[in-house]
């Protein structure tokens, strides 16, 4: 007679009934189960459904020990949270290196500046579009191998670009393309390491972190792609992107372990292959991972069985409150990059007294507001999930209806179906949207009455900081809802990002020139966000109900 997980989970549940002990043995039972005992044990299901939880034959009567999300220790995840962030440098770093050489560019090629400006609409194309194939092959092959493959894609496409001819203008568009897919795919393989090793309490935190690296590179790009062509030349840009992904990718190889769940579980689970799975010197785990000692029999296992192939777009057409999210992420997006790629033409027209070194430099304002609330925004998502933790603890005590393993999911952060992960997450937004959308109508007239420099800077700032926590609460909320597959979720909001960024930037112009310039276009623009916002209450109102039929269909 075999015994099913749930049989188990369902027995395990109920504390009033004597259970034989976890070794496999068959469990007999004439009673009828109490209503009681078949609520707890379908709270159960779902625990094991979400957390694949083991049981152990040290515990009696039948008492149900969780393993560690993650073998990993708080510093080790750290660790792994600066390499990947360090990695995902690349994907804004090789977009915002190239626009200082565009002028230099366009002359060494013979073509107008239209013309070259079309390779940055392929690049951002490609910026959403590529992820959606390599995060799902991530979920499903392994975040280091696609890791490493993206890497090692970016620096040999930048070996092209660097000796391409003058005369081969559609190779240098074919090459920014290729470009654009290795190194876009890096943040959602980052946010799909970080889906494996972190949990809920602690995600929105190492989120913050890890987006701090990325959001860097559009502050310090263009100063590096400036002083490399002004003294170097233009194909110097290159070089230096060919050896810093070259190095990344001999680091990601080194040091960066398997983190798949299907693959290695918590990191704990040996693998078949040492080479494509472990690093080459392991800092990280160590005398923990890859199965240090052999499991007792008896002992149920995580499954490593493999899933199967996914659709990307599937998330989207099967999860609206998925896509109403990532929908309302990408208009904000879309905003800040319309901030962002008018700053040059704004500035230079309202301020002509600036240089472009001053022009550049002007970037910072918003790069730094990024930098700033990417920090904030981890502790604000973790102090919110905790606050709402006890809420949740406190009415179940008032209730009568609180959990024996309370204290284990305080620890752990571990959530089921009568969570409000979405009341965590997104609770706070439409709060900071009020700023988001008054500094954008701020800037637009600040800038078209050209009143003091440090009044659109400041309010620069300010949409850079609010647009990052924004944005980073949304992330971790979609990572939340399907950990199993954070790299293809990651990439759905990838391409909502890049495609809404792409489409806005493109006639950004035609709207500024329609409106008679940015006064009233950022007014339009701060609308459109101030429209989209009653969608966060909306995914607040039908969330819940979604991540329950998601449940079930996860335990068919």
């Amino acid at each position: 007679m075999s015994i099913s997980r749930n049989d188990l989970s369902a027995s395990g549940s109920s504390s009033s009934s004597s259970s034989p002990t976890a070794t496999g043995a068959p469990l007999l039972r004439k009673q009828e189960p109490s209503s009681e005992s078949k609520n707890l044990g379908q709270q159960s299901l779902h625990a094991d459904k979400i957390a694949q939880e083991p049981l152990t034959d040290e515990k009696t009567n039948d008492q149900r020990v969780k393993e560690p999300y993650s073998i990993y220790t708080r510093n080790e995840k750290w660790f792994l949270v600066l390499l990947i962030a360090i990695s995902g440098l690349f994907s804004p770093l090789t977009a915002n290196v190239y626009f200082p050489a565009i002028p230099a560019i366009a002359g060494a090629f013979h073509k107008s500046t239209e013309l070259i400006n079309l390779t940055i609409t392929m690049y951002m194309i490609f910026q959403g579009i590529s992820p959606m194939l390599f995060g799902t092959l991530a979920d499903n092959v392994g975040r280091r191998i696609i890791y490493a493959s993206c890497l090692l894609i970016l620096s040999l496409t930048c070996v092209g670009l660097a000796l391409i001819p003058t005369s081969a203008y559609w190779l240098l568009l074919l090459l920014r393309c290729l470009q654009s897919t290795g190194s876009a795919s890096t943040i959602a393989l980052g946010a799909g390491v970080i889906g494996d090793i972190a949990e809920a309490h602690e995600r929105g935190g190492f989120f913050g972190v890890y987006q701090s690296g990325p959001l860097l590179a559009p502050a310090i790009g263009p100063v590096i792609g400036g002083a490399l062509a002004g003294t170097l030349g233009w194909r110097s840009i290159f070089w230096f992107l060919c050896i810093s992904s070259g190095v990344a990718f001999l680091v990601v190889i080194i040091f960066l372990p398997e983190t798949l769940r299907s693959i290695v579980g918590n990191g704990s689970l040996p693998t078949k292959s040492s080479i494509l799975h472990q690093p080459l010197i392991r800092i990280v785990g160590r005398g923990r991972a890859g199965g240090s000692s052999k499991p007792k029999s008896n002992q149920p296992q995580p499954s490593r069985k493999r899933k199967p192939f996914k659709n990307p777009f599937g998330i989207l057409l099967h999860n609206p409150d998925i896509t109403l999210i990532l929908f309302f992420n990408g208009t904000v997006n879309a905003v800040y990059y319309a901030v962002t790629a008018t700053i040059s033409t704004l500035f230079a027209s309202a301020y002509p007294q600036l240089g472009e070194t001053e022009v550049g430099l002007c970037f910072l304002a918003i790069g730094g507001g990024m930098f700033l609330g990417s920090l904030t925004s981890g502790k604000v998502l973790d102090w919110e999930f905790g606050r709402i933790q006890k809420e949740v603890k406190e009415r179940g005590r008032e209730k009568g209806t609180e959990r024996g393993e309370g204290e284990e999911q305080k620890k752990t952060g571990r959530y089921d179906e009568d969570f409000p992960i979405e009341k965590a997450r997104l609770r706070l937004i439409p709060f900071f949207m009020i700023f988001f959308v008054g500094a954008n109508l701020g800037y637009g007239w600040s800038i078209q009455r050209q009143v003091h420099i440090s009044v659109p800077l400041i309010l620069q700032f300010i949409v850079g900081f609010i647009a990052i926590i924004v944005m980073n609460a949304d992330a971790t909320f979609v990572i939340d809802l399907m950990p199993e597959q954070s790299s293809s979720v990651s990439a759905c909001n990838n391409l909502f990002r890049g495609t809404s960024g792409a489409l806005l930037v493109s006639v950004i112009d035609l709207i500024a020139n329609a409106l008679d310039g940015p006064g009233w276009t950022f007014i339009l623009l701060g609308g459109v966000c101030a429209v989209m916002t009653p969608m966060v209450y909306v995914v607040m109102q039908i969330g819940p109900g979604w991540r329950i039929r998601r449940a079930i269909r996860a335990g068919k």
